[in-house]
């Protein structure tokens, strides 16, 4: 139950976190940071990863080991089963809440895999946090159960060891999301190829290299095109091309927002 109280504990600082991380990824560009502040949640989501391994896994490890090696008499069960129960209820709607929106979103695949090409923290964290803490309040359950019906303390210390190891793939499951997030992540391949099929579609296009893009927030992404257009047309038809280009793929995809088109010369002209 203490376990869980640090556990608990760390999840409402973690809450927080995200918050401060919403907010200020929202601020606008400015000289210092010309692309805005919006992966500064996906900094945010990290500083979480890592108080929810330091703050609750280690913690609770410890508090296990330690439990493990100096037992305490074991106390009247009757609140922790109400404590627990609560918690259940919170958690799970929590959970469910999270789930129905990260299912909601467009993304082929599994459950992990929608998880996993996720790029807001702000939902996955939330859901990797909440299934961490149900996981870990059954263990609580059943250490508590066990140590009571046969008047043996280590139960629980065990299974204050087993939600210390939860909270820890947890924490560095989370940890790996942010990190890819962090180091400039690719937008997803259902958006990087249908960008790739706008352009191509243009009449004017002779044609695109792979598309280049980074994730700078959940709905803000960086994309640079390398398109050759044909050497039958004249400037002006290539600067309306590349306006009519720029908002086909806005009116597609509005979390492109930065779009950096370089207009490479045809091949006949390069030789």
């Amino acid at each position: 139950m203490l376990s869980e109280g640090f556990h608990s504990l760390a999840d409402c600082g973690n809450e927080l976190l995200i918050l401060v991380g919403i907010g200020r990824s929202g601020r606008p560009a400015d000289r210092q940071y010309p692309f805005g502040y919006s992966r500064e949640l996906y900094f945010w989501s990290f500083i979480v990863a890592l108080l929810l391994f330091g703050g609750g896994a280690c913690t609770s490890i410890y508090q296990g080991v330690t439990r493990l090696r100096n037992p305490v008499r074991l106390g009247d069960p009757f609140w922790a089963y109400v404590v627990i129960g609560a918690a259940v209820i919170f958690e799970g709607i929590s959970f469910l809440i999270a789930l129905k929106e990260m299912r909601s979103r467009p993304i082929p695949g599994a459950l992990w895999e929608k998880i996993h090409r996720s790029k807001d923290p702000a939902v996955f964290a939330v859901l990797i946090e909440d299934s961490a803490a149900l996981v870990g309040l059954l263990f609580a359950a059943a250490g508590v159960f066990l140590s009571h019906t046969y008047a043996n303390p280590a139960f629980d210390a065990c299974a204050s060891i087993a939600i210390g190891l939860v909270l820890a793939c947890a924490a560095l499951a989370l940890a790996f999301e942010s990190r890819s997030l962090l180091l400039g992540e690719s937008a997803s391949p259902t958006i990087v190829d249908d960008v790739a099929r706008i352009v191509r579609s243009d009449p004017r296009v002779r044609a695109v290299r792979p598309p280049l893009t980074m994730q700078l927030g959940p709905r803000d992404i960086l994309l640079n095109l390398d398109v050759e257009f044909r050497d039958d047309i004249t400037a002006r038809d290539h600067l309306e091309a590349i306006y009519s280009i720029e908002d086909a793929i806005r009116r597609q995809h509005p979390a492109v927002q930065r779009i950096y088109i370089e207009a490479r010369r045809p091949r006949s002209e390069a030789h």
